[in-house]
């Protein structure tokens, strides 16, 4: 039948990393419903499915399993989805002249693969040049965070935290790499534990070679303490 063979075309594309744009996927009303709302509706969901695979919700351990869910998804490892989260990187005047490449490395990438909602963990090493203005270190953490914390695949996630950088400094040189692990793939599928997946987004100076060279030089670095 036909539908079948859509529903098999749409579950094999779901083992690769598909994406329509550098944008978050978003419906027009994605903000219509209160978050108190959408954690009330999202609660349901969840006791449905887990009442679907036979799960007894009156035992005590399950009982509130419904609501942590739905807490977790709308405040927490979905937060990056409210632009109220946004955080705001207010930026400096340079005034001591630093001209080099600056690099925050191993800022740790919490996130969520869309195609089976299952954990991505991994490192973001982000780095930029300054044409006048800094911005406060923290804020590169967080800006990280931030675009990290909605279903996500690891190119857009690349590609946005540039973005969001290049607009925020008033410029374009400006680069990132993820190394981070799927347990779509980990834990299901083929289970492979020990492959982990590299994606790099170079904007900019970073698109020439030694520019480039130099940047991955530094974030193979050992600055353990």
């Amino acid at each position: 039948m036909k539908i079948d063979n859509d529903f098999n075309d749409i579950d094999a594309l779901g083992d690769n990393h598909i994406g329509s744009s550098s944008d978050t996927p978003m419906r027009d009303d994605a903000f219509k419903l209160s978050k108190q709302e959408k954690i009330d509706i999202i609660k349901d969901d969840v006791r449905h499915i887990m009442e679907t695979l036979g799960l007894d919700l009156t035992d005590d351990s399950l009982q509130g399993t419904p609501n942590r869910v739905a807490k977790m998804f709308v405040n927490e490892i979905f937060g990056g989805l409210d632009p109220e989260k946004k955080p705001s990187a207010s930026t400096f005047d340079n005034k001591y002249k630093y001209g080099e490449m600056l690099v925050e490395k191993n800022i740790t990438v919490y996130s969520t693969c869309e195609h089976h909602l299952l954990p991505i963990v991994g490192r973001a090493h982000v780095a930029y040049i300054s044409n006048g203005t800094v911005v406060g270190l923290s804020k590169m953490n967080r800006i990280v965070d931030y675009y990290a914390k909605r279903p996500q695949v690891q190119e857009r996630l690349t590609i946005q935290i540039v973005k969001e950088l290049q607009e925020v400094l008033g410029t374009e040189d400006v680069a990132c790499v993820i190394d981070a692990k799927h347990l779509c793939v980990n834990s299901r599928g083929i289970r492979d534990i020990e492959s982990s997946t590299v994606t790099s987004e170079f904007g900019g100076k970073f698109k020439e070679k030694e520019t480039r060279r130099e940047f991955l030089d530094y974030i193979q670095l050992d600055t353990q303490f």
